[in-house]
C-alpha cells in the first residue's frame, strides 16, 4: 500500500499543520517524492479570486513536488468556523468520494502522502460524515500530535480510544508544546507514556515562530516502508 499518514489532533490549533509540513519535509528531505493534503481548510483569504489557505500554503512550502492545489485542497471556505457550518454557509457539501478521489491522485504521483484532518478526530465534515469518517475512508495509519496545555491528558485519551474504536492503527503521537508556561509539563508527559500503547515520536519544543523546518528536527526518523516514524 502506499505509505502515507493520517494526522489528527487533541483539538484544534495543536498544531497539526507543524506536524504535517515538518514530516512532508523530513521525508522530502531523504529524497522520497512527498506532499501534504489538507482535504478541508476554513478561514482562507481571497487572493485574486481564489480562496487561499495559509496551511495548504506551509505544506506545499514543505514538499518537494508540484501538484495542482485542487489536489491537496479540495475543500477550501473563507469563514474560520466548523467545516460543515462553513459548507452549509455556501452551499457546499463535503463529500468523503471527492476526497478520496483527490488522494489517489497524490498518491499515484508522490511516494508519500501525509493527510491533516480537521479539527479534532470527530469533528462533523457534513450531517452524514466526520472526520474520523474520513480517516477511516482513506485507512491509513493515525498519527496524533498532542498540543501540552491543560486538559491535553483527557484529550489526549478519549482520541486514541476514539482511533482503536474505528479500527485503526496509532502509528504514534507526537507532542507539540503549545503553552510555553504548562506546569509540571514532564510529569503531563510522563503520564501520557504510560497509557498510549505507541510511541511517542517527537517532542517538539514551544516556538514563538512556528517553523517546520525546525520542527522536523525534533522528529524520529521518517521510514515511509512502514506505519512508524
Amino acid at each position: 500500500m502506499q505509505p502515507g499518514y493520517f494526522i489528527t489532533g487533541t483539538d484544534t490549533g495543536v498544531g497539526k499543520t507543524l506536524v504535517a509540513s515538518a514530516l512532508v519535509y523530513q521525508f522530502a528531505q531523504r529524497g522520497f517524492k512527498s506532499v501534504g493534503m489538507k482535504p478541508v481548510a476554513a478561514g482562507c483569504e481571497l487572493v485574486n479570486g481564489e480562496l487561499v489557505s495559509e496551511d495548504v500554503a506551509q505544506l506545499v512550502s514543505a514538499s518537494n513536488m508540484v501538484v495542482p492545489v485542487p489536489q491537496i485542497n479540495p475543500y477550501a471556505f473563507a469563514p474560520a468556523i466548523a467545516p460543515h457550518l462553513a459548507a452549509e454557509m455556501v452551499g457546499v457539501e463535503i463529500e468523503l468520494g471527492t476526497i478520496q478521489q483527490a488522494y489517489s491522485m497524490l498518491a499515484a504521483q508522490a511516494e508519500v502522502v501525509v493527510v491533516e484532518g480537521v479539527g479534532g478526530f470527530c469533528v462533523p465534515l457534513s450531517d452524514s460524515a466526520d472526520t474520523a469518517d474520513l480517516a477511516t475512508a482513506l485507512a491509513l495509519p493515525v498519527m496524533m500530535v498532542v498540543g501540552m496545555r491543560l486538559g491535553c491528558l483527557n484529550h489526549a485519551l478519549l482520541t486514541v480510544a476514539a482511533i482503536k474504536a474505528r479500527g485503526l492503527t496509532l502509528a504514534g503521537w507526537i507532542v507539540n508544546s503549545i503553552d510555553p508556561n504548562m506546569a509540571m509539563f514532564e510529569e503531563n508527559l510522563s503520564s501520557l507514556k504510560q497509557r498510549i500503547d505507541a510511541p511517542c515520536l517527537g517532542v517538539i519544543p514551544w516556538q514563538r515562530e512556528a517553523d517546520f523546518r525546525l520542527a522536523a528536527s525534533y522528529l524520529a526518523s521518517s521510514a515511509p516502508s512502514t506505519t512508524t516514524l
